[in-house]
């Protein structure tokens, strides 16, 4: 019974490489098309920081004369000492801050860590 199984195996091994060359059909290897190191130019990319913190404010300006118009509560602010982000959602009736992303907490471990940078971080030794 084995022999029959090999015998068929065998024959379907035989028959798969004539059915693609009788159908005219081949696998071509993909040749590697990509530059080469020395061939890759370099871009000159121009970044000036002030520039950037200047478009940064001027965005969260711009947010929040468009949260306050639609008196949704949402108020937008940006961080210099962690250089992140701070979002508050309050309640429009009472001012009370609803969420705020970061937390005071993280703001406040945060600040606490950048205070420490010159003692951790000293660039004289």
């Amino acid at each position: 019974m084995t022999s029959g199984i090999n015998n068929v195996a065998s024959a379907g091994a035989a028959q798969a490489p004539a059915a693609a060359a009788q159908a005219g059909k081949t696998n071509p290897v993909p040749q590697n098309t990509a530059p080469k190191v020395s061939e890759i130019k370099r871009a000159d990319i121009q970044y000036d920081s002030a520039q950037v913190r200047q478009n940064l404010h001027a965005a969260v300006s711009m947010l929040n004369e468009q949260m306050a118009s639609t008196k949704q509560g949402l108020g937008f602010s940006f961080d210099e000492s962690i250089n992140a982000a701070v979002i508050k959602v309050s309640n429009v009736a009472t001012g009370e801050v609803v969420r705020q992303i970061p937390t005071e907490d993280v703001l406040h471990m945060a600040h606490s860590i950048d205070a420490l940078k010159g003692i951790l971080f000293n660039k004289a030794v």
